[in-house]
């Protein structure tokens, strides 16, 4: 069942969320002139107390910056393994210009596990000197687990900078040869780069306690 809520960011105000293995939520959040939002929504795969039973998760975050000097920054981490799945789907709606959206979503999918991301990005047509960058990274452990990667620019302004990009992948065995030569187990080394790529997630959180217990959350995960 998929929980639904709005918030308002008001003009100056800074809101800073971090959702950790939340159930199925829809969001919307909607931004005064000049603020700034930091949402993290992490999924370390926390499994289902019914044995056997899949867990599904569906998120879906959409924002609107209604306001100039808008920053919207949106990171998603979601470790995936059995025969669970999660989709994370964002939009963010520059409706006036002189906004800034940063979108950093990675998977790292197991087993079975499937992953969907679908990345909404829509400049309106006066929204000019807008700067949005959409990224999504997926890391694929099994050969049976599945990543659906969507994303989608809709510009109707002249004068922006926006981008995006979606790659797909196994881990880097030439990286894993260079640690093996260095003396680094195998097992070892595939820890390490599974480690480093969700952690890249986790360090853009401004809160230190809570930044070094998901590292350490990730840590036990990875060994």
């Amino acid at each position: 069942m998929q929980h639904s809520s709005e918030i308002r960011i008001v003009a100056g105000e800074t809101r800073k969320m971090v959702l950790l293995n939340e159930p199925s939520l829809s969001l919307t959040i909607t931004q005064e002139e000049g603020s700034r939002l930091v949402l993290h929504i992490i999924d370390l795969g926390e499994r289902s107390k019914v044995k056997g039973e899949r867990r599904k998760v569906e998120n879906d975050i959409t924002v609107r910056q209604l306001g100039k000097d808008c920053t919207t920054e949106l990171y998603g981490l979601a470790y995936v393994r059995g025969t669970d799945e999660v989709t994370i789907h964002t939009h963010v709606f520059h409706e006036v210009g002189r906004g800034i959206s940063r979108q950093l979503v990675k998977y790292v999918l197991d087993d079975e596990a499937k992953g969907d991301f679908y990345g909404e990005l829509r400049i309106a047509k006066d929204a000019q000197q807008v700067d949005a960058q959409q990224t999504n990274r997926n890391l694929l452990l099994s050969p049976k687990a599945t990543i659906s990667t969507r994303p989608q620019l809709e510009i109707y302004a002249d004068d922006v900078k926006a981008s995006h990009g979606a790659t797909t992948g196994q881990l880097d065995e030439a990286a894993l040869f260079y640690m093996q030569q260095r003396g680094i187990s195998r097992d070892r080394a595939r820890n390490m780069l599974i480690g480093a790529f969700m952690k890249d997630v986790v360090l853009t959180i401004d809160d230190e306690a809570q930044r070094n217990e998901l590292i350490e959350t990730i840590d036990g995960i990875v060994e």
